[in-house]
């Protein structure tokens, strides 16, 4: 079948299917396909892309793995041997493109251990299923650096009906608890996916899956439309379903018995303001705020959305300043728009910008950073341990921005004042943490 596969390909005529499957075939090998040369060509500065088993143990029915049985794994030496072989050439990133890496955790945990033991700067992609991680993974990665392990978790819907039409049931508190504490060890960059378009997913049912998995407190929320693709049990499913998707690949869903064409078409855009305004480091000091007081995300995200679309965002440059202009007019009308607004400009000014956009401009009737410099200029010590010394003084004023925040802003940020506003002195260096932002330090004037 294989031969007749490629004599149709090299003639232009592949077949619709060939019956037999490609993937797990005893036969086959899928040894690490790169040589040494590789990596000083076509592969220099590019990410690699590893493949320690093939299969998945879930079969997900929108997924291809869907149509085949069993899972197999490379040996682990065999696996340390080809890691150590790419590891040579200094990647700066490996993404493991194994369905379900942690499906055995003590495998995932052992070839985890061999990757910090190469001490190597290289950054680790892997995608995770939410509920296979195990108190010793934990214990292992509570022992990491920032910026060496990347996850990837598949959530898909936390709708159970959905979930269950999928064939992919999982526990939702066990999930929210997992990435939870992932997300609380602050060295892993967290990945979580959703799919819009899954079956029995109203608009009101996915806004609750964004809500739950906003507040798990993932750094990148990944949402993607629904592809129908060929021969899956989605596909065979599509009638029953009421399924219309483009006729091209990638096959994504435009309607469904659930949500129609205008309203998978308003989710698309939701997720693209997701995409663009949550998956970076420009407003990690607000997503905070929001979750820890329960903010309706899917509502506030909504009336970004609108503002986006008055306004023509997606034709435009997404730059922070354009971005921190549209979430300013969003909590123009809040009781917490002083607090967001001082928010704001600490999330900007410790992504390295040296100056205030217009929109977030301090009003005359505060102290202005200027004014706060000087102050601090005069009565600041000669040095201060672990800050300046006499020879660095002049630098740390020069290269340091001084933001007023209020009484209320020092108590979400941590700082406790004595019934007065204060100062956040914003530094030139930056943090060895995942969004590598600018250092803090309170001060009062």
């Amino acid at each position: 079948m294989e031969d007749q596969f490629f004599r149709d390909l090299l003639s232009g005529s592949p077949g619709d299917c060939y019956g037999t499957s490609f993937s797990l075939k005893k036969a086959i090998d899928f040894s690490s396909p790169y040589r040494d040369e590789d990596f000083s060509s076509h592969l220099k500065n590019r990410h690699v892309y590893y493949e320690s088993s093939r299969g998945c143990p879930f079969s997900c029915t929108y997924c291809l793995s869907s149509a085949e049985r069993g899972l197999r794994h490379k040996p682990l030496g065999k696996v340390k041997r080809e890691l150590q072989a790419i590891l040579k050439h200094h990647p700066k990133c490996i993404r493991f493109i194994d369905r379900t890496y942690n499906d055995v955790p003590e495998r995932a945990l052992e070839i985890w251990e061999f990757l910090m033991a190469q001490q190597s700067d290289c950054l680790f992609h892997f995608e995770m299923a939410p509920d296979r991680f195990t108190e010793e993974m934990f214990d292992f990665l509570g022992t990491l650096e920032c910026g060496c392990f990347q996850f990837e978790i598949g959530i898909q819907s936390t709708h159970e009906p959905t979930l269950a039409a999928v064939n992919r049931k999982i526990d939702h508190a066990k999930v929210h608890e997992i990435v939870s504490r992932l997300a609380a060890l602050e060295n892993i960059h967290l990945h979580v996916d959703l799919i819009l378009g899954l079956p029995y997913e109203t608009r009101d049912t996915f806004s609750a899956s964004f809500r739950d998995v906003f507040a798990m407190g993932a750094h990148y929320i990944q949402m993607g439309l629904l592809k129908i693709l060929p021969d899956t049990p989605i596909f065979r499913s599509r009638d029953a379903y009421g399924y219309l998707w483009t006729s091209e690949p990638p096959y994504s869903v435009l309607a469904n018995s659930w949500m129609d064409h205008d309203c998978l078409r308003e989710l698309y855009w939701f997720s693209e303001c997701v995409e663009k305004f949550m998956n970076n480091r420009y407003f990690v000091s607000l997503w905070h705020y929001l979750r820890k007081y329960e903010e309706d995300i899917f509502t506030f995200f909504s009336e970004v959305l609108t503002r986006c679309l008055e306004i023509g965002f997606f034709q435009l440059a997404p730059t922070h300043e354009l971005m921190v202009g549209i979430i300013e007019s969003v909590i123009a009308r809040r009781r917490d728009r002083d607090l967001i607004r001082d928010l704001l400009r600490l999330d900007w000014l410790r992504c390295g910008h040296r100056f205030l956009p217009d929109c977030l401009e301090i009003s005359q009737k505060r102290e202005q950073p200027r004014e706060i410099k000087g102050k601090l200029y005069k009565n600041l010590p000669d040095e201060m341990e672990g800050v300046y010394t006499k020879g660095s003084r002049n630098y740390f004023f020069k290269k340091s921005y001084f933001l007023p925040v209020s009484e209320e802003s020092l108590k979400e940020l941590g700082y406790p004042g004595e019934g007065k506003s204060g100062c956040i002195c914003i530094l030139p260096e930056r943090e060895k943490s995942l969004y590598r932002l600018n250092k803090i330090l309170n001060l009062n004037p």
